[in-house]
C-alpha cells in the first residue's frame, strides 16, 4: 500500500498543530497557576531590628518570574540590598521597589505600578531572606 506525499504532509501538519496546542496548554496552565501564586502572595510583618547584623540570601520563584537577591543588615536596619537575579517577562521596572523597601525600611510596600507581579515577587525575596535572619 503506498501513501501519497499529499497525506504524508497532511498527517506531518496535523501532528506538529497537536504538537503546539499541547504546548499552548501546557503555557496557558502555567501562566494561571503563577497569576494565582501571585495573587494570593502575603507578607509577614518582619521586625527589622531584631535581625543580627549579616548579609542574607532570598529567593521567590513562581515559574515565569523570579527572583533572588541579597540583603544587609546592620544596626536593626537594611543598609543595602542587591538584586542578584530577576527573571521577568516585561517587570523590569519592578526594580525600583527596592529603593521603597531601602526607603520604607519594611517589605510591604506599594508594588511598582505596571510591574505589580514582578514588584511582588521580589518583595517576597527580600522578605524570604530577612526570615534566615
Amino acid at each position: 500500500m503506498k501513501v501519497s506525499k499529499k497525506k504524508i504532509i497532511y498527517r506531518i501538519i496535523v501532528i506538529v498543530l497537536l504538537i503546539g496546542l499541547a504546548c499552548l496548554g501546557i503555557y496557558l496552565k502555567q501562566v494561571k497557576d503563577y497569576k494565582q501564586t501571585v495573587k494570593n502572595m502575603t507578607f509577614k510583618k518582619v521586625n527589622i531590628s531584631d535581625i543580627a547584623d549579616g548579609t542574607y540570601v532570598g529567593e521567590c520563584n513562581v515559574n515565569i518570574i523570579s527572583a533572588k537577591v541579597e540583603v544587609t543588615v546592620k544596626s536593626g536596619k537594611i543598609s543595602s540590598i542587591n538584586l542578584l537575579e530577576h527573571k521577568n517577562e516585561r517587570g523590569k521596572t519592578a526594580e525600583k521597589v527596592i529603593d521603597k523597601v531601602l526607603n520604607k525600611q519594611k517589605v510591604d510596600v506599594d508594588a511598582v505600578s505596571g510591574a505589580t507581579n514582578s514588584s511582588k515577587v521580589i518583595k517576597k525575596a527580600i522578605e524570604n531572606a530577612l526570615i534566615k535572619g
